[in-house]
């Protein structure tokens, strides 16, 4: 009797675990950190050229 009990439970168990979708692959850190960086580097061209052209306007009244 404690064995059929033994068995049903371990028979339940594998069919509870073997019932789980396994998880997706974890999540990239590195490749959200490249892209961060890559906008922070678009945000600083930009930057630059709003810098240059205020300059360049600046040059022109100033002449």
């Amino acid at each position: 009797m404690k064995l059929s009990k033994t068995i049903a439970v371990t028979l339940s168990a594998t069919f509870v675990l073997a019932a789980c979708k396994p998880a997706g692959p974890p999540p990239d850190i590195i490749k959200t950190q490249r892209e961060a960086l890559q906008k922070a580097k678009n945000v600083g061209a930009v930057e630059q050229k709003a810098v240059e052209e205020q300059q360049k306007a600046t040059d022109e009244a100033t002449k």
